[in-house]
């Protein structure tokens, strides 16, 4: 049996052998296209006042669009308190709320009015 890396076969050495016939590779299983979720732009200014918490659970399963929800966070200038605990500005825009119901994770976030605005501890 010949080792291979990374698709490559390799001798015991872990140097590839050369082979002109490229049948020799291994062939990646069939991937799903890759779809990109829509980007949204800050409304929000570096200084408007952060008094929006948001909370959210996103399962592993989503794990794309959790990253792609925590990438929009930043976006609107949101500041991260804990892993899935997030302070910005409010209210969040109505078409990015809506975007949310589509793919289907509105339901595994909460958002809460603050009574004073959140200062970040320097």
């Amino acid at each position: 049996m010949t080792p291979y890396y990374k698709g490559i076969k390799v001798n015991l050495l872990g140097l590839p052998i050369i082979d002109s016939n490229k049948s020799d590779r291994v062939k990646k299983k069939n991937r799903k296209r890759n779809f990109y979720n829509i980007s949204f732009v800050s409304e929000f200014s570096k200084s408007a006042p952060k008094n929006l918490l948001l909370i959210y659970d996103i399962p592993e399963e989503m794990k794309k669009d959790r990253d792609w929800f925590r990438r929009q966070l930043k976006n609107f200038n949101f500041i991260m308190v804990q892993r899935s605990v997030w302070v910005g500005p409010s209210p969040l825009p109505k078409e990015f709320l809506d975007y949310l119901k589509e793919i289907k994770i509105s339901d595994n976030f909460k958002t809460f009015k603050l009574a004073k605005p959140y200062t970040e501890k320097q």
